[in-house]
């Protein structure tokens, strides 16, 4: 099945250098509205660009679909989906620092309060997902911490059974360009990446099932 392929060439800094303070949603209710970046291990936002090819991919309006956001970090994915009308997004982080400023990053959205409902949580995202019903979520964002490949190969491969993207949506993995593409399809064998894009040293893929 054809994917499609795209290559962001505009130079990316290195993963190691100081991350941006902040970044912005891109569309929906919270256009332009910024968000706080903490400089911790591990966090990564995904930048601008790549967000803007990503929700071009799903769609500008995400009306109905029930969304995860598995490593929110900053927020980035999961508050860029509840933007654009996602009907539920849940965003989960273990780290306590980064959940005080994700928590911060949605109290002050609330002066133009979205339709959707939007939960924050402070747990483990690969033991959340495992509880969840098979095929209770639409949209599922998959972007850990680049140095735990256990950690994104697991969550990759619960998300298959979780994910039904009949309606729209599917399943979004990051990971870094050091990590051949075939690896992460192998991961997912019922389902297709279809979109695909590389971006300094980040690759990315949005994976859609045979009713997606």
């Amino acid at each position: 099945m054809l994917c499609w392929e795209q290559k962001i060439n505009k130079p990316i800094k290195n993963l190691k250098a100081e991350p941006p303070k902040k970044v912005r949603i891109i569309g929906g209710n919270w256009r332009s509205r910024l968000l706080n970046v903490l400089d911790l291990p591990g966090l990564r936002p995904t930048t601008d660009r790549i967000r803007e090819t990503l929700f071009n991919w799903l769609g500008q309006d995400l009306s109905g679909l029930r969304c995860l956001d598995l490593f929110a970090g900053t927020g980035a994915l999961g508050l860029e989906a509840a933007s654009r009308g996602a009907e539920f997004v849940v965003l989960l982080e273990i780290d306590k620092k980064a959940y005080a400023n994700l928590s911060a990053n949605f109290a002050l959205l609330q002066s133009s309060p979205v339709t959707g409902t939007v939960e924050i949580l402070q747990r483990d995202s690969l033991e959340f997902l495992k509880q969840q019903p098979d095929r209770s979520s639409n949209l599922i964002f998959i972007d850990p911490p680049f140095q735990d490949l256990s950690l994104l190969d697991r969550s990759v491969s619960e998300a298959a059974r979780v994910c039904d993207d009949s309606a729209g949506g599917g399943i979004y993995v990051e990971f870094p360009s050091s990590r051949p593409r075939e690896e992460i399809e192998a991961l997912l064998p019922d389902w297709h990446c279809g979109k695909y894009l590389e971006a300094g040293q980040v690759k990315a893929c949005l994976f859609r099932s045979g009713k997606g």
